[in-house]
């Protein structure tokens, strides 16, 4: 079975490649890849997707357990919350943690829960957490494999 591509722009609209920074702080691409999103071809655009996705699926599967799929998907759209429904359903959680009402989100009214080692986790707290490890891989990645 051929796998599909990933060829949406993950960009949030909140780039700071454009002062200076190596990885966008907000999707957490590289500055290049920024800035060639345009040029790249489909399979280049899936490579950049699916190292994200990983990224994301990686943090996200440790904090968090979805209980029910369905009503996930139903609450996002009942919210207008945007996701990319091409990713892995757990990566919608960092879509939903991007809500300007983070204080007001109840887990359970999405079918979703926390693990029970971050139980004791705000949604704030839980927010800044997946941010900052993500942003880890990122950086991580690109000073291994990148940055020479």
């Amino acid at each position: 079975m051929e796998e599909k591509l990933i060829k949406r722009n993950p960009c949030i609209g909140v780039c700071s490649t454009t002062y200076g920074d190596d990885i966008c702080k907000g999707c957490k691409r590289f500055r290049h890849e920024v800035s060639s999103w345009t040029k790249y071809s489909d399979v280049e655009k899936n490579i950049v997707n699916r190292r994200l996705e990983k990224f994301k699926a990686l943090i996200l599967n440790d904090k968090f357990s979805i209980i029910d799929q369905q009503k996930f998907e139903l609450s996002l759209k009942e919210k207008g919350i945007r996701h990319n429904k091409e990713l892995d359903p757990i990566c919608w959680i960092i879509d939903l943690l991007r809500t300007k009402t983070l204080t007001e989100i109840i887990l359970s009214e999405f079918g979703l829960e926390l693990k029970s080692a971050y139980q004791n986790y705000s949604i704030t707290q839980i927010s800044d957490l997946v941010n900052k490890e993500f942003l880890d891989f990122s950086e991580a990645h690109y000073d291994r494999y990148i940055e020479l």
